[in-house]
């Protein structure tokens, strides 16, 4: 088979490795790949949300199956285009895809069907939504509606702080016409857990737990960022959570879907909180989480190119779906700046024996050389028995790899030790 992935960054690549040796692929491309996943796929410089000229390549290339990556294709209806050219593919049609591509649509959903979640309200205008704050308890959180690359929702701790992020959004438009409308949210308290699920909308089968650390800076502070890190499993997510989950959140949220007439293929992401009373949910994704991927696809011990194609199949529930016992950790190495103004093409050292490198941000030269070419640059993952140990064996291969202005935070994973010894 004749096979592609649509997208460039790090989650592509871990895609793209952990699939790459299946023996029904022949060949493997990327589109548009990076320097990095140039050594595991063949690279076509076609961006994301170049959908015409994707659709066509497919068409030239005799393309047998696409995997769609990013949010960003997804949501402008890629899959529903490439199964209109007689192109079979891993992810969620458009009309399905607006779980992610609208905050008010997810939330709407949630509240329409009784799954848990922050109280809201959704604006267009920017008054009604400044005395909505004025009515609020701080913290409050602010949302942009549609997809913003992670950063669109602001954790205001004032009263003051939301009204300027309602402005920049509505009326400054830092987000594009993402911010046109806006949701308001109560402030939730709790540890954060993303899962990651597989679903044909008959079934879903949720993948291991992982903790994301999207905050730029040690203990948790700075900006929010694509995300600086990750564990699995999370350590907040017991069984018993998991059960409740399953119960009152992830199969609920698939039959909703299925009775709206937008039944869900492929990656469901659930980024939930697990309040006082109970775990609710924070987000949906229509994709594959970045860079919670980079430590879930490594633990997976069944072949992820089959379970896609029992996804697309519909035959989901016959899918062989294993997870190692192992614990992983990915720490990602970013441009010192990031996520603000930071420098790039910059030459970068990789020890040829790591093979848990999943590049991001990178470019190979006319050199053969890779220089950096974004704000995260890599992420470096390490399995082992014990979090712990996986921990340290992140950060000891991470620190082997050299290029100038890397920076990563020093603490990824520490909070879910403490979790452990608690």
């Amino acid at each position: 088979m004749k096979v592609m992935v649509v997208g460039g960054g790090g989650r592509e690549h871990a895609i793209i490795k952990a699939i790459k040796d299946n023996p029904k692929i022949d060949k493997l491309y990327a589109l548009p790949g990076n320097g990095g996943i140039a050594a595991d796929a063949e690279c076509v410089p076609i961006g994301a949300k170049e959908l015409d000229k994707i659709v066509a390549f497919a068409k030239e290339n005799d393309i047998d199956y696409a995997v769609v990556a990013p949010d960003d294709p997804l949501v402008l209806g890629l899959v529903d285009l490439l199964e209109e050219a007689g192109i079979p593919s891993f992810g969620p049609h458009k009309d399905a895809a607006i779980i992610e591509g609208s905050k008010a649509f997810s939330k709407e959903l949630m509240k329409k069907y009784g799954i848990p979640t922050a109280a809201y309200e959704t604006f267009t205008d920017m008054e009604e939504a400044f005395a909505y704050i004025d009515t609020q308890n701080v913290p409050v959180v602010v949302k942009a509606d549609g997809l913003a690359l992670g950063k669109g929702v602001i954790i205001a701790q004032t009263r003051e702080e939301a009204k300027e992020a309602v402005r920049s959004m509505m009326e400054d438009k830092v987000f594009g016409e993402s911010g046109s409308v806006v949701v308001i949210e109560e402030f939730l308290e709790g540890p954060e857990v993303s899962v990651l699920s597989f679903t044909d909308g008959e079934t879903l089968i949720p993948m291991i737990s992982s903790m994301d650390h999207k905050r730029a800076l040690d203990g948790d502070q700075g900006l929010n960022t694509g995300g600086m890190g990750t564990i699995a499993p999370n350590p907040y997510y017991t069984p018993e959570v998991a059960e409740i989950c399953a119960e009152e959140i992830f199969l609920p949220t698939m039959h909703a879907m299925n009775r709206e007439g937008r039944t869900f293929s492929g990656c469901l992401y659930f980024g939930l909180m697990i309040t006082k009373d109970g775990p609710k949910v924070i987000e949906y994704n229509c994709r594959f989480g970045d860079p919670e991927t980079q430590v879930v696809l490594p633990l997976l011990e069944s072949d992820l190119f089959d379970i896609m194609l029992h996804v697309t199949e519909g035959t989901l529930a016959d899918a062989d779906v294993r997870f190692s016992e192992d614990a992983a950790c990915c720490v990602i190495l970013a441009s010192k700046g990031y996520p603000k103004s930071y420098e790039k093409g910059f030459p970068m050292e990789i020890p040829e024996d790591l093979t848990g490198v999943y590049v991001a941000g990178a470019k190979k030269g006319e050199d053969g050389v890779l220089y950096t070419n974004g704000g995260r640059v890599l992420g470096v993952t390490e399995r082992a028995a014990t979090l712990k140990e996986a921990i340290d064996k992140a950060y000891a291969s991470a620190s082997r790899i050299h290029f100038d202005n890397a920076y990563c935070r020093s603490d990824i994973g520490q909070r879910a030790l403490k979790a452990l010894e608690d």
